[in-house]
Protein backbone atom coordinates (compact mmCIF):
# COMPACT_ATOMS: atom_id res chain seq x y z
CA UNK A 1 0.00 0.00 0.00
CA UNK A 2 2.99 2.28 -0.41
CA UNK A 3 2.80 5.29 -2.70
CA UNK A 4 6.49 6.19 -2.66
CA UNK A 5 7.81 9.71 -2.18
CA UNK A 6 8.56 10.59 -5.77
CA UNK A 7 10.52 13.75 -5.02
CA UNK A 8 11.60 14.52 -8.58
CA UNK A 9 8.16 14.32 -10.14
CA UNK A 10 6.66 16.07 -7.13
CA UNK A 11 8.87 19.12 -7.67
CA UNK A 12 7.91 19.03 -11.33
CA UNK A 13 4.23 19.05 -10.39
CA UNK A 14 4.63 21.90 -7.95
CA UNK A 15 6.07 24.14 -10.63
CA UNK A 16 3.84 23.04 -13.51
CA UNK A 17 0.76 23.28 -11.27
CA UNK A 18 1.36 26.96 -10.55
CA UNK A 19 -1.34 27.89 -13.03
CA UNK A 20 -4.11 26.83 -10.64
CA UNK A 21 -5.88 29.58 -8.71
CA UNK A 22 -4.13 29.54 -5.37
CA UNK A 23 -6.88 28.64 -2.93
CA UNK A 24 -5.21 25.80 -1.11
CA UNK A 25 -5.61 26.23 2.64
CA UNK A 26 -3.45 24.43 5.19
CA UNK A 27 -5.38 23.69 8.36
CA UNK A 28 -5.24 21.74 11.61
CA UNK A 29 -7.70 20.38 14.12
CA UNK A 30 -7.12 18.69 17.45
CA UNK A 31 -8.76 15.29 17.70
CA UNK A 32 -8.26 12.66 20.39
CA UNK A 33 -5.33 14.62 21.81
CA UNK A 34 -3.49 14.81 18.47
CA UNK A 35 -3.02 17.81 16.21
CA UNK A 36 -4.16 16.64 12.79
CA UNK A 37 -3.32 18.39 9.52
CA UNK A 38 -5.17 18.76 6.23
CA UNK A 39 -5.08 20.67 2.94
CA UNK A 40 -8.33 22.13 1.63
CA UNK A 41 -8.76 23.13 -2.00
CA UNK A 42 -11.43 25.79 -2.49
CA UNK A 43 -12.19 26.38 -6.18
CA UNK A 44 -12.65 29.84 -7.62
CA UNK A 45 -16.20 28.79 -8.50
CA UNK A 46 -17.07 28.57 -4.80
CA UNK A 47 -18.89 31.70 -3.55
CA UNK A 48 -20.51 30.39 -0.37
CA UNK A 49 -23.96 31.30 -1.62
CA UNK A 50 -24.97 27.67 -2.18
CA UNK A 51 -24.16 24.40 -0.45
CA UNK A 52 -21.56 22.45 -2.42
CA UNK A 53 -20.26 18.85 -2.24
CA UNK A 54 -17.11 17.88 -0.35
CA UNK A 55 -14.64 15.20 -1.54
CA UNK A 56 -12.11 13.58 0.84
CA UNK A 57 -8.95 12.52 -1.03
CA UNK A 58 -6.71 10.28 1.12
CA UNK A 59 -3.03 9.69 0.32
CA UNK A 60 -1.31 6.32 0.21
CA UNK A 61 1.04 4.73 2.72
CA UNK A 62 4.26 6.72 2.99
CA UNK A 63 2.86 9.58 0.92
CA UNK A 64 1.30 12.83 2.12
CA UNK A 65 -1.60 15.19 1.52
CA UNK A 66 0.30 17.48 -0.85
CA UNK A 67 1.51 14.67 -3.08
CA UNK A 68 -1.98 13.21 -3.28
CA UNK A 69 -3.44 16.59 -4.25
CA UNK A 70 -1.15 16.64 -7.31
CA UNK A 71 -1.08 12.91 -8.12
CA UNK A 72 -4.77 12.02 -7.72
CA UNK A 73 -5.78 15.48 -8.94
CA UNK A 74 -9.41 16.67 -8.74
CA UNK A 75 -8.74 20.42 -8.79
CA UNK A 76 -9.74 21.15 -12.39
CA UNK A 77 -12.90 19.07 -11.90
CA UNK A 78 -13.67 20.95 -8.69
CA UNK A 79 -13.39 24.25 -10.57
CA UNK A 80 -15.78 22.99 -13.23
CA UNK A 81 -18.28 21.28 -10.95
CA UNK A 82 -17.94 23.53 -7.86
CA UNK A 83 -17.00 21.27 -4.97
CA UNK A 84 -14.40 21.39 -2.20
CA UNK A 85 -11.58 18.86 -1.84
CA UNK A 86 -10.00 18.04 1.50
CA UNK A 87 -6.69 16.17 1.60
CA UNK A 88 -6.19 14.84 5.16
CA UNK A 89 -2.72 14.00 6.44
CA UNK A 90 -2.11 10.65 8.12
CA UNK A 91 -0.07 10.19 11.27
CA UNK A 92 3.36 8.54 11.42
CA UNK A 93 3.54 4.85 12.18
CA UNK A 94 6.28 4.65 14.83
CA UNK A 95 7.33 1.18 13.71
CA UNK A 96 7.80 2.03 10.01
CA UNK A 97 8.25 5.81 10.05
CA UNK A 98 5.63 6.17 7.33
CA UNK A 99 2.45 8.26 7.22
CA UNK A 100 -0.53 5.91 7.26
CA UNK A 101 -4.27 5.43 7.81
CA UNK A 102 -5.28 3.09 10.62
CA UNK A 103 -7.67 0.73 8.84
CA UNK A 104 -6.89 -2.44 10.79
CA UNK A 105 -8.71 -2.54 14.15
CA UNK A 106 -6.33 -3.13 17.04
CA UNK A 107 -3.16 -2.33 15.09
CA UNK A 108 -2.89 1.26 16.33
CA UNK A 109 -4.51 3.64 18.81
CA UNK A 110 -4.96 6.36 16.17
CA UNK A 111 -8.65 7.11 15.60
CA UNK A 112 -8.72 8.02 11.91
CA UNK A 113 -12.46 7.36 11.60
CA UNK A 114 -13.12 9.85 14.37
CA UNK A 115 -10.67 12.30 12.75
CA UNK A 116 -12.60 12.16 9.46
CA UNK A 117 -15.89 12.78 11.26
CA UNK A 118 -14.43 15.66 13.28
CA UNK A 119 -12.94 17.17 10.13
CA UNK A 120 -16.38 17.14 8.52
CA UNK A 121 -17.81 18.94 11.56
CA UNK A 122 -15.06 21.57 11.37
CA UNK A 123 -15.50 22.24 7.66
CA UNK A 124 -19.29 22.41 8.00
CA UNK A 125 -18.84 25.32 10.40
CA UNK A 126 -16.50 27.20 8.07
CA UNK A 127 -17.94 26.52 4.61
CA UNK A 128 -21.33 26.10 2.96
CA UNK A 129 -21.17 22.33 2.39
CA UNK A 130 -24.01 20.08 1.32
CA UNK A 131 -23.96 17.61 4.21
CA UNK A 132 -25.76 14.97 2.14
CA UNK A 133 -23.07 15.08 -0.57
CA UNK A 134 -19.81 14.18 1.15
CA UNK A 135 -17.63 11.57 -0.57
CA UNK A 136 -14.36 9.75 0.02
CA UNK A 137 -11.67 8.45 -2.29
CA UNK A 138 -8.00 7.66 -2.00
CA UNK A 139 -4.93 5.93 -3.34
CA UNK A 140 -3.86 2.54 -1.95
CA UNK A 141 -3.94 2.88 1.86
CA UNK A 142 -6.26 5.82 1.19
CA UNK A 143 -8.55 3.42 -0.66
CA UNK A 144 -8.53 1.11 2.36
CA UNK A 145 -9.44 4.16 4.46
CA UNK A 146 -12.35 4.98 2.17
CA UNK A 147 -13.70 1.44 2.62
CA UNK A 148 -13.34 1.88 6.39
CA UNK A 149 -15.52 4.98 6.17
CA UNK A 150 -18.15 3.08 4.17
CA UNK A 151 -18.20 0.50 6.95
CA UNK A 152 -18.17 2.88 9.94
CA UNK A 153 -19.48 6.25 8.74
CA UNK A 154 -22.09 5.31 6.16
CA UNK A 155 -24.39 7.93 7.71
CA UNK A 156 -21.98 10.69 6.64
CA UNK A 157 -20.46 9.55 3.32
CA UNK A 158 -22.76 9.35 0.29
CA UNK A 159 -20.36 7.21 -1.82
CA UNK A 160 -16.74 6.06 -1.81
CA UNK A 161 -14.15 5.13 -4.41
CA UNK A 162 -10.87 3.26 -4.01
CA UNK A 163 -7.95 3.42 -6.43
CA UNK A 164 -5.49 0.53 -5.97
CA UNK A 165 -6.89 -0.09 -2.48
CA UNK A 166 -8.84 -3.00 -1.07
CA UNK A 167 -10.07 -4.21 2.31
CA UNK A 168 -8.15 -6.17 4.90
CA UNK A 169 -9.51 -9.57 5.89
CA UNK A 170 -10.37 -8.07 9.29
CA UNK A 171 -12.17 -5.13 7.69
CA UNK A 172 -14.23 -7.45 5.55
CA UNK A 173 -15.16 -9.64 8.52
CA UNK A 174 -16.11 -6.71 10.77
CA UNK A 175 -17.78 -4.38 8.25
CA UNK A 176 -21.40 -3.71 9.18
CA UNK A 177 -22.59 -0.43 7.62
CA UNK A 178 -25.85 1.15 8.77
CA UNK A 179 -26.71 2.72 5.40
CA UNK A 180 -26.20 1.86 1.75
CA UNK A 181 -23.02 3.41 0.33
CA UNK A 182 -22.34 3.11 -3.43
CA UNK A 183 -18.86 1.71 -4.07
CA UNK A 184 -16.35 2.12 -6.92
CA UNK A 185 -13.06 0.22 -7.17
CA UNK A 186 -10.36 1.03 -9.77
CA UNK A 187 -7.61 -1.58 -9.79
CA UNK A 188 -4.87 -2.99 -12.01
CA UNK A 189 -4.55 -6.70 -12.53
CA UNK A 190 -0.74 -6.42 -12.38
CA UNK A 191 -0.67 -4.44 -9.12
CA UNK A 192 2.27 -5.85 -7.16
CA UNK A 193 1.65 -3.78 -4.01
CA UNK A 194 -2.04 -4.54 -3.45
CA UNK A 195 -2.51 -7.67 -5.58
CA UNK A 196 -5.80 -7.95 -7.46
CA UNK A 197 -6.10 -11.52 -6.16
CA UNK A 198 -5.27 -10.45 -2.58
CA UNK A 199 -3.10 -12.53 -0.27
CA UNK A 200 -3.57 -15.05 2.51
CA UNK A 201 -2.37 -12.80 5.32
CA UNK A 202 -3.74 -9.28 5.01
CA UNK A 203 -5.38 -8.17 1.75
CA UNK A 204 -8.72 -9.37 0.40
CA UNK A 205 -8.96 -10.00 -3.34
CA UNK A 206 -10.84 -7.41 -5.38
CA UNK A 207 -13.43 -9.91 -6.62
CA UNK A 208 -14.07 -10.90 -3.00
CA UNK A 209 -14.50 -7.27 -1.96
CA UNK A 210 -16.88 -6.53 -4.83
CA UNK A 211 -18.87 -9.67 -4.03
CA UNK A 212 -19.20 -8.54 -0.40
CA UNK A 213 -20.85 -5.25 -1.37
CA UNK A 214 -22.96 -6.82 -4.14
CA UNK A 215 -24.35 -9.34 -1.64
CA UNK A 216 -24.73 -6.72 1.08
CA UNK A 217 -26.84 -4.43 -1.09
CA UNK A 218 -28.69 -7.16 -3.01
CA UNK A 219 -27.63 -5.89 -6.44
CA UNK A 220 -29.61 -7.72 -9.11
CA UNK A 221 -28.45 -6.34 -12.48
CA UNK A 222 -25.07 -6.50 -14.16
CA UNK A 223 -23.37 -5.11 -17.24
CA UNK A 224 -19.77 -5.17 -18.42
CA UNK A 225 -18.11 -3.08 -21.13
CA UNK A 226 -14.62 -3.11 -22.60
CA UNK A 227 -13.61 0.53 -22.92
CA UNK A 228 -11.91 1.97 -25.99
CA UNK A 229 -8.15 1.54 -26.05
CA UNK A 230 -7.50 5.24 -26.59
CA UNK A 231 -3.77 5.00 -25.82
CA UNK A 232 -2.38 1.71 -27.18
CA UNK A 233 1.10 2.66 -25.94
CA UNK A 234 0.25 2.58 -22.22
CA UNK A 235 0.48 -1.22 -21.97
CA UNK A 236 -3.00 -1.68 -20.49
CA UNK A 237 -6.71 -1.84 -21.31
CA UNK A 238 -9.84 -1.19 -19.26
CA UNK A 239 -13.11 -2.98 -18.55
CA UNK A 240 -15.99 -1.43 -16.60
CA UNK A 241 -18.41 -3.70 -14.71
CA UNK A 242 -21.54 -2.25 -13.13
CA UNK A 243 -23.71 -4.01 -10.56
CA UNK A 244 -26.95 -2.07 -10.32
CA UNK A 245 -30.53 -2.24 -9.02
CA UNK A 246 -29.05 -2.46 -5.54
CA UNK A 247 -30.82 -1.29 -2.39
CA UNK A 248 -31.81 2.39 -2.57
CA UNK A 249 -30.90 2.44 -6.30
CA UNK A 250 -27.21 2.24 -5.46
CA UNK A 251 -24.60 0.60 -7.66
CA UNK A 252 -21.21 -1.06 -7.36
CA UNK A 253 -18.64 -0.34 -10.09
CA UNK A 254 -15.40 -2.18 -10.78
CA UNK A 255 -13.02 -0.60 -13.27
CA UNK A 256 -10.46 -3.30 -14.02
CA UNK A 257 -7.23 -2.17 -15.64
CA UNK A 258 -5.75 -5.20 -17.39
CA UNK A 259 -1.96 -5.25 -16.93
CA UNK A 260 -2.18 -2.00 -14.96
CA UNK A 261 0.11 -1.44 -12.01
CA UNK A 262 -0.18 0.24 -8.61
CA UNK A 263 -1.01 3.57 -10.22
CA UNK A 264 -3.71 6.23 -10.64
CA UNK A 265 -5.08 6.07 -14.22
CA UNK A 266 -4.69 9.37 -16.03
CA UNK A 267 -2.13 10.68 -13.51
CA UNK A 268 0.13 13.53 -14.71
CA UNK A 269 3.21 11.32 -14.26
CA UNK A 270 3.80 7.66 -15.00
CA UNK A 271 5.23 5.82 -11.99
CA UNK A 272 4.60 2.34 -13.34
CA UNK A 273 2.13 0.88 -15.82
CA UNK A 274 -0.33 3.78 -15.79
CA UNK A 275 -3.45 3.62 -17.92
CA UNK A 276 -4.36 6.65 -20.05
CA UNK A 277 -7.56 5.33 -21.61
CA UNK A 278 -9.41 6.78 -18.61
CA UNK A 279 -8.86 9.47 -16.01
CA UNK A 280 -9.55 8.01 -12.58
CA UNK A 281 -10.51 11.39 -11.11
CA UNK A 282 -13.09 12.00 -13.84
CA UNK A 283 -14.47 8.48 -13.43
CA UNK A 284 -14.77 8.93 -9.67
CA UNK A 285 -16.56 12.26 -9.91
CA UNK A 286 -18.93 10.82 -12.53
CA UNK A 287 -19.76 8.10 -10.04
CA UNK A 288 -20.03 10.39 -7.00
CA UNK A 289 -22.24 12.89 -8.80
CA UNK A 290 -25.01 10.29 -9.11
CA UNK A 291 -25.60 10.01 -5.34
CA UNK A 292 -26.35 11.75 -2.08
CA UNK A 293 -27.08 10.21 1.32
CA UNK A 294 -30.67 9.54 0.25
CA UNK A 295 -29.63 7.42 -2.71
CA UNK A 296 -29.62 8.04 -6.45
CA UNK A 297 -29.88 11.60 -7.76
CA UNK A 298 -30.83 10.35 -11.22
CA UNK A 299 -34.21 9.02 -12.21
CA UNK A 300 -34.47 5.32 -12.96
CA UNK A 301 -36.37 3.85 -15.89
CA UNK A 302 -38.30 0.63 -15.46
CA UNK A 303 -37.77 -1.85 -18.29
CA UNK A 304 -40.86 -3.31 -19.89
CA UNK A 305 -40.51 -7.04 -19.28
CA UNK A 306 -44.10 -8.00 -20.01
CA UNK A 307 -43.05 -9.98 -23.09
CA UNK A 308 -40.46 -12.06 -21.17
CA UNK A 309 -41.18 -14.81 -18.66
CA UNK A 310 -38.37 -16.66 -16.88
CA UNK A 311 -39.19 -19.78 -14.87
CA UNK A 312 -38.99 -21.69 -12.61
CA UNK A 313 -37.64 -19.67 -9.68
CA UNK A 314 -35.62 -21.08 -8.10
CA UNK A 315 -34.26 -23.20 -10.94
CA UNK A 316 -32.90 -26.69 -10.29
CA UNK A 317 -32.09 -28.42 -13.58
CA UNK A 318 -33.30 -26.08 -16.32
CA UNK A 319 -34.27 -22.44 -16.76
CA UNK A 320 -36.96 -21.58 -19.33
CA UNK A 321 -37.09 -18.19 -21.07
CA UNK A 322 -40.44 -17.61 -22.76
CA UNK A 323 -40.98 -14.68 -25.17
CA UNK A 324 -44.24 -13.37 -26.59
CA UNK A 325 -42.93 -13.98 -30.11
CA UNK A 326 -40.13 -15.75 -31.91
CA UNK A 327 -37.29 -13.52 -33.12
CA UNK A 328 -33.51 -13.30 -32.89
CA UNK A 329 -32.14 -12.55 -29.42
CA UNK A 330 -28.90 -13.08 -27.52
CA UNK A 331 -28.98 -14.73 -24.07
CA UNK A 332 -26.06 -14.40 -21.65
CA UNK A 333 -25.74 -15.78 -18.11
CA UNK A 334 -23.28 -14.20 -15.64
CA UNK A 335 -22.42 -14.88 -12.04
CA UNK A 336 -22.47 -11.88 -9.70
CA UNK A 337 -18.78 -11.20 -10.28
CA UNK A 338 -19.45 -10.72 -13.97
CA UNK A 339 -18.01 -13.98 -15.21
CA UNK A 340 -19.75 -15.05 -18.42
CA UNK A 341 -21.07 -18.61 -18.11
CA UNK A 342 -23.06 -19.01 -21.31
CA UNK A 343 -23.65 -16.92 -24.44
CA UNK A 344 -26.16 -18.20 -26.98
CA UNK A 345 -28.17 -16.89 -29.89
CA UNK A 346 -31.87 -17.60 -29.45
CA UNK A 347 -34.56 -17.43 -32.14
CA UNK A 348 -37.37 -19.65 -30.77
CA UNK A 349 -40.28 -18.38 -28.70
CA UNK A 350 -39.09 -20.52 -25.78
CA UNK A 351 -35.46 -21.26 -24.93
CA UNK A 352 -34.28 -23.76 -22.31
CA UNK A 353 -30.96 -23.31 -20.51
CA UNK A 354 -29.35 -26.23 -18.70
CA UNK A 355 -28.31 -24.97 -15.23
CA UNK A 356 -27.83 -28.37 -13.60
CA UNK A 357 -24.06 -27.90 -13.32
CA UNK A 358 -24.28 -24.38 -11.80
CA UNK A 359 -23.37 -23.91 -8.17
CA UNK A 360 -26.15 -22.83 -5.81
CA UNK A 361 -26.54 -19.05 -5.81
CA UNK A 362 -27.78 -15.96 -7.63
CA UNK A 363 -27.15 -15.42 -11.36
CA UNK A 364 -27.88 -12.71 -13.90
CA UNK A 365 -29.59 -13.39 -17.23
CA UNK A 366 -29.06 -10.70 -19.87
CA UNK A 367 -31.38 -10.65 -22.89
CA UNK A 368 -30.22 -8.53 -25.82
CA UNK A 369 -32.80 -7.71 -28.47
CA UNK A 370 -32.93 -5.29 -31.37
CA UNK A 371 -32.79 -2.12 -29.26
CA UNK A 372 -33.10 -3.13 -25.60
CA UNK A 373 -31.05 -4.98 -23.04
CA UNK A 374 -32.93 -6.71 -20.21
CA UNK A 375 -31.06 -8.04 -17.19
CA UNK A 376 -32.91 -10.35 -14.80
CA UNK A 377 -31.87 -12.13 -11.62
CA UNK A 378 -32.57 -15.82 -11.00
CA UNK A 379 -31.70 -18.26 -8.25
CA UNK A 380 -30.15 -21.70 -8.77
CA UNK A 381 -30.83 -24.33 -6.08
Amino acid sequence: MNLRCFNIWFLFLVFTGAGFAQQTISGTIVHDGLTREYLLYVPASYTGSEAVPLVFNFHGLGSNATQQMFYGDFRAIAERENFLIVHPQGTINLQTGQAFWNVMPGSSDVDDIGFASALIDTLLLEYNINESRIYSTGMSNGGFMSYALACSLSDRFAAIASVTGSMTHNQLAQCNPENVTPIMEIHGTADLVVPFEGDAFFISGIDEVVQFWVDRYLCSEFGSTALEDIDPTDGSTVERSVFSSCDENASIELIKVFDGGHTWPGAPVNIGVTNYDINASEEIWRFFSQYDLNGSLTSSVELNLQDVTVFPSPAYETLHVDFSSAKDRRLMVFDLLGHLIIDINASAQTETIDVSSYETGVYLLSILGDSELYTLKFVKR
